[in-house]
């Protein structure tokens, strides 16, 4: 019996597997419909500035409620404001230090209170020290993966209670291009974007096994984005690692949103980081350092070295 039920298992999955890849097809030539945002309780980490900022306004223009986080109050206001030229309805902006747990919770219970449960939850706050491992000071590192990463685990458990109750919400996380590959000089920004990967991928699997299939789940890996915090980025080869227009970038971001994608690559070409696990190491190298990955962010390097008294950038809007 228990041979007979893993062959039937083994022709389900066959035949579910073909089924699926032609349903894709179908709909990579005839997209659905885009849903409906209009009225939804967005809420968007890092909205001060950048991506985040442009996230906010594609969804102020779909009529969407705006929740901002963020720690650049100044910045929070310039969102808020373009966001209502932009014809939001409704715009929240909070004061919110990610890296520590009790403020993103008691700012989850105030935004509870005052707006209401959020739908789709945009993690987009984050940080990056453009340092060599050992010259990393280890508090820098430890801020990194609060912000980057254990953020999201908080603001996940604070806002997904709600969602699984209704069976309903979207959880978005803005992970990066090294979270696909690691990058020179970004040791623990990339560990905290592959994080990223494994966190929301674990958690999609986990909803699914629950039944909990109308909550759904995108993660989001763009390169360079042409913002303030890009200046100095050297890219010397843009076919391949090109620098995103910023505005270019939000609006792609929504529409995947939208379209309920579970990954999305900015450029496609961040998809050729698959290969790495299928060449000899000496290929890999190669191909690292003739895109330039050995050396693109020297320039940031040089440029933070007049400045030490910044704080470390907000790297979610440039990879």
């Amino acid at each position: 019996m228990c041979k007979l039920s893993s062959i039937s298992e083994t022709l389900k999955f066959l035949i579910l597997l073909g089924y699926y890849y032609f349903e894709a097809f179908i709909l990579f030539i005839c997209p659905p419909c885009k849903k409906n945002v209009a009225g939804e309780i967005v809420l968007i980490t890092g909205a001060a500035n950048g991506i985040g900022r442009q996230i906010a306004l594609n969804f102020a223009r779909l009529g969407a409620t705006l929740v901002f986080w963020d720690i650049d109050e100044e910045g929070n206001k310039e969102t808020i404001k373009l966001a209502k030229e932009n014809g939001a309805k409704g715009v929240y902006a909070y004061r919110c230090d990610c890296s520590n747990r009790e403020e993103v919770y008691r700012v989850a219970d105030q935004v509870r209170k005052e707006v209401g449960d959020v739908n789709i939850l945009v993690n987009d706050a984050g940080i990056a020290n453009v340092k060599t491992f050992l010259d990393l000071p280890d508090a820098d590192m430890e801020k990194t993966i609060r912000v980057n990463i254990m953020a999201q685990f908080w603001t996940c458990k604070a806002f997904l209670p709600a969602m699984i109750a209704c069976n309903r919400g979207h959880l978005v996380s803005i992970s990066s291009g090294t979270g696909l590959i690691g990058a020179n000089k970004l040791t623990d920004y990339s560990a905290s974007k592959f994080a990223i990967i494994g966190f929301l991928e674990s958690l999609a699997f986990e909803l699914q096994a629950a039944g909990k299939k109308g909550i759904k789940t995108t993660i989001v890996c763009p390169s360079f984005v042409n913002t303030e915090l890009s200046r100095g980025i050297h890219v010397s080869r843009p076919l391949l690692l090109p620098i995103l227009d910023v505005e270019y970038a939000g609006r792609k971001i929504v529409d995947a949103i939208r379209e309920e994608k579970f990954y999305v690559f900015m450029p496609l070409t961040n998809c050729i980081s698959a290969l790495k696990n299928f060449v000899p190491k000496k290929v890999l190298f190669l191909a690292v350092e003739y895109a330039g990955i050995f050396n693109n962010l020297d320039g940031v390097r040089d440029r933070k070295r007049r400045d030490q008294n910044h704080p470390a950038p907000k790297m979610s809007d440039t990879s």
